[in-house]
């Protein structure tokens, strides 16, 4: 019986374009806690996390295997498992404080992990869950929002992963109108087969959002937040709401303050860190969405597709992504 498995991994911080940046390499197989999943991984997407990982690893003797996003099916599961059975078709989002999807097995704690919608292939599913749930969190748990909710809401980088499938999320499920930002004809065209309302551009914020809205907007998702405090404090409403998913450093929020904004932050990992008591609330959100994508409410955000499950297969995604001028998601299949 084989004790290894192949797995794509990193041992310290590099350019993409340096062959050693992530590397095809034998490793032992996972080992399962209780309440673990093996998955076989079928397919993986590459996200801004990803590339910023990989970007940051310190260096390291042991390998470091990345990758959040994957799909694939569960080949073995461990004693305290209630949920999931062997061959079960599966989606999930991975825990940063453990070893990643980007290898032939991974193992993942049921709670994180859902049945994969039925009408998506492993790629079209892998392409979703992390900005799903960095989405939902977003629209249901900091902003509060739901089937009743009014008021405009401003997506930026709306052709990104997260905003594509916050457009989708938010009209769906809640009355709020959507505006997305989208510089570039394709990203605009996006953005709008998606549900956007209306599109902003994010060279020329305020005054392309006080055309949008020039009411202002009630709450705002933002994944590039430096520099841009003064603006938000401009569009955003008084007792608006501000979510960003970014980390500048020295980040000032004081013109937030004359206009009482309130500013939260989302990272979808933050379950998983501290083992909260509702992780499970992670399975259930993929659930729902699962449900909306099989109904054809939601589609899949997925939009480049590299069939190298490799060293290099992976290097290519990661490049596409390091562009910042890609839409949708790239997934990384076998």
């Amino acid at each position: 019986m084989t004790t290894t498995m192949r797995a794509i991994a990193s041992y310290k911080g590099l350019p993409i374009d340096d062959p050693e940046s992530l590397l095809d390499v034998d490793v032992p197989l996972p080992s399962l806690r209780p309440r673990d999943v093996l998955v076989r991984v079928r397919a993986v997407s590459v996200n801004p996390a990803d590339v910023k990982s990989r970007a940051d690893l310190a260096d390291g003797k042991d390998p470091k295997i990345l990758g959040f996003d994957g799909a694939g099916v569960v080949e073995e599961v461990g004693p305290e498992v209630t949920t999931l059975s062997v061959g079960d078709e599966v989606w999930y989002a991975g825990d940063v404080t453990r070893q990643g999807a980007n290898a032939d097995l991974q193992a993942v704690d049921e709670r994180m992990v859902a049945a994969k919608p039925v009408s998506l292939s492993f790629a079209e599913a892998a392409a979703m869950p992390l900005t799903t749930i960095t989405a939902w969190e977003t629209l249901f748990d900091r902003f509060g929002l739901t089937a009743d909710s009014t008021g405009t809401l401003l997506a930026l980088g709306g052709a990104g992963g997260v905003g594509s499938i916050m457009i989708q999320l938010a009209k769906e499920l809640t009355g709020v109108r959507v505006l997305a930002s989208a510089g570039r004809p394709e990203s605009q065209e996006w953005v709008q087969r998606l549900g956007a309302d209306d599109t902003v551009d994010h060279h020329d914020l305020v005054a392309s959002t006080t055309a949008a809205a020039p009411e202002g907007v009630d709450y705002l998702f933002s994944p590039h937040s430096r520099g841009n405090i003064e603006a938000f404090a401009e569009i955003v409403r008084p007792f608006g709401h501000i979510t960003a998913i970014d980390e500048p450093e020295g980040l000032d929020l004081l013109p937030l303050k004359p206009k009482s904004i309130s500013w939260h932050w989302e990272l979808m990992f933050t379950r998983s860190i501290y083992q909260t008591d509702d992780m499970i609330e992670q399975k259930r959100l993929l659930e729902k969405v699962a449900a909306l994508v099989d109904r054809k409410r939601i589609r899949t955000t997925l939009t480049r597709t590299v069939d190298d499950f490799s060293a290099a297969g992976l290097r290519e995604a990661h490049r596409l992504v390091e562009t910042g001028r890609t839409t949708g998601k790239v997934v990384v299949t076998r």
